[in-house]
């Protein structure tokens, strides 16, 4: 009786067609999530509600010397010589890149220290229960196709472009 209120419970709180993980309508409060206090934070995307629970995005990691601790000791060089002020600065560069029209996986190559996106053009399926920083779910999955966001995260400015 007890297992069957609790198994009733969990399917009310993952909604709908969804198996396991975080809502979709987690909060940018909740614990575990980075404060999206830069001015390069696509705040309007983030405010939005979810558009779907599967989208496929690349993306663009630019990072700073102050998230050492986070890469355990493997931090890319480039970020290791900014600040977080540099980082911003280093976002709106490669965001007016791509509002002029350079193609994004070149842009990646040539600026994201992800080394799977930077190397391989590496493509992210975001779903609610994805093993990818919470972050990063939230945006990938409040973008319209093609459209392009920014989101911070322990690791740094992820500049994020849903493909599908």
């Amino acid at each position: 009786m007890i297992r069957a209120a609790l198994l009733a419970v969990c399917l009310a709180a993952c909604g709908p067609g969804m198996k396991g993980g975080p809502g979709m309508n987690n909060s940018m409060t909740g614990p575990g999530v980075t404060p999206q206090a830069s001015e390069v934070v696509s705040a309007d995307i983030l405010a939005r509600e979810p558009l779907t629970n599967l989208a496929h995005v690349k993306h663009i990691l630019i990072g700073w010397k102050e998230l050492a601790d986070a890469y355990g000791g493997h931090i890319n060089p480039r970020a290791d010589k900014r600040t977080k002020a540099d980082a911003e600065a280093k976002v709106r560069e490669v965001l007016a890149k791509l509002k002029g029209g350079a193609d994004f996986d070149a842009v990646m190559k040539a600026d994201s220290e992800d080394g799977g996106s930077s190397q391989n053009a590496h493509i992210y399926e975001v779903s609610p229960d994805a093993q990818l920083v919470i972050e990063f779910r939230l945006m990938g999955m409040r973008l319209h196709t093609g459209e392009i966001g920014v989101v911070q995260s322990d690791y740094g400015f992820h500049i994020v472009k849903r493909v599908d």
